[in-house]
């Protein structure tokens, strides 16, 4: 694999949690969506019994390990920094990992644990997820000198990983030269911004969905507004992707928004849809590209991963991103906010 930073092993590492997701597409009829002043439902009748298709098998998933085969497609040197149970799902997904070319050395086999088993409710291309969190002995070792990577781009993590993530900002601290990406998950925005303002402050790429942007800086209509008050966070470029594949972005000197790069198909299933829009923009950015056509490569990307079911199958190899990027229509940009 081509040497794409200065770094001896690793362009990029992704630290996080990683989790299998079986899918389970629900049938129509006895299924509906109800809308209401609340929100969306999802409604079962209690009590019955769904027939559902047979078809899925159970998928290594994450954001930290979507984010890390959607790299090192991208033609980056990707290892994966987290935590497996020694049971069969565990080795299957460093098995999966390994067979993406994302490096597993930095993965630790934690035996007292258990993996962590998700299921994803699939029902007219949207999806609500049942999500277990196992614990983990977490402690950050940092890495051998050769190790050390580029970029670290930090993910989703569980509730029990608070000092887990301090030791991994004084790593930071001691290697001011690893630039950060942040892309705090469901127990990170719990936490607060003040739990973990040093990563907040340390990220040169703070990447939130819409609703994590609202959790963190409040119901802000604005999009101006609302990158506003992610800017304060100390983050030096922020980016709020929704999971139809468009985003808001700015930094010092641009605001920028792209829409969703559309074709005929609808989306099929928007899981793993913003993970693919995130781990896209930092691997353009470690690429060396400038934020517009880093929106550009995460659209295409995001809307890519939208056509199959699951959170990696859809994602594209870097000839098949440029291909599309190449054919895609000259209104197809980024422009200012």
């Amino acid at each position: 694999m081509a040497f794409v930073t200065r770094a001896q092993k690793f362009d990029v590492v992704s630290l996080g949690d990683v989790v299998t997701d079986e899918f389970i597409h629900l049938p129509e009829g006895p299924v509906r969506v109800r809308e209401d002043k609340d929100g969306r439902w999802l409604e079962i009748p209690l009590g019955t019994k769904l027939i559902i298709e047979d078809n899925s098998v159970p998928a290594t998933g994450g954001s930290a390990a979507n984010a890390a085969v959607s790299m090192s497609r991208l033609g980056l040197r990707v290892g994966l920094a987290s935590y497996v149970a020694h049971d069969q799902i565990g080795l299957d997904m460093l098995s999966a990992m390994r067979g993406d070319d994302v490096d597993t050395s930095l993965i630790h086999v934690d035996s007292p644990s258990r993996t962590v088993r998700n299921f994803v409710l699939s029902y007219g291309g949207e999806r609500t997820i049942l999500v277990r969190h196992a614990e983990f002995n977490y402690h950050w070792q940092g890495c051998r000198d050769y190790e050390v990577p580029t970029w670290l781009y930090i993910n989703s993590l569980g509730p029990d990983a608070l000092a887990y993530q301090d030791q991994v900002a004084d790593w930071l601290d001691e290697f001011s030269n690893v630039r950060l990406a942040f892309q705090p998950g469901t127990f990170q925005l719990e936490a607060g911004t003040e739990r973990l303002a040093r990563l907040y402050a340390r990220a040169e790429l703070l990447l939130c969905s819409g609703a994590a942007a609202q959790a963190i800086a409040g119901a802000l209509e604005d999009p101006s507004h609302l990158l506003d008050a992610l800017l304060t966070l100390g983050a030096k470029t922020v980016i709020v992707f929704d999971e139809r594949g468009g985003a808001v972005a700015a930094n010092d000197s641009e605001r920028l928004r792209i829409d969703s790069y559309l074709d005929a198909e609808p989306p099929l299933d928007l899981t793993g849809v913003g993970d693919a829009f995130a781990s896209t923009m930092v691997a353009a950015t470690v690429r060396g590209l400038a934020l517009p056509e880093a929106l550009r490569w995460s659209s295409v990307n995001a809307t890519a991963a939208s056509r199959q079911f699951g959170t990696q199958g859809g994602l594209l190899r870097y000839s098949e991103l440029r291909s599309l990027l190449d054919a895609a229509p000259p209104t197809f940009t980024a422009h200012s906010l």
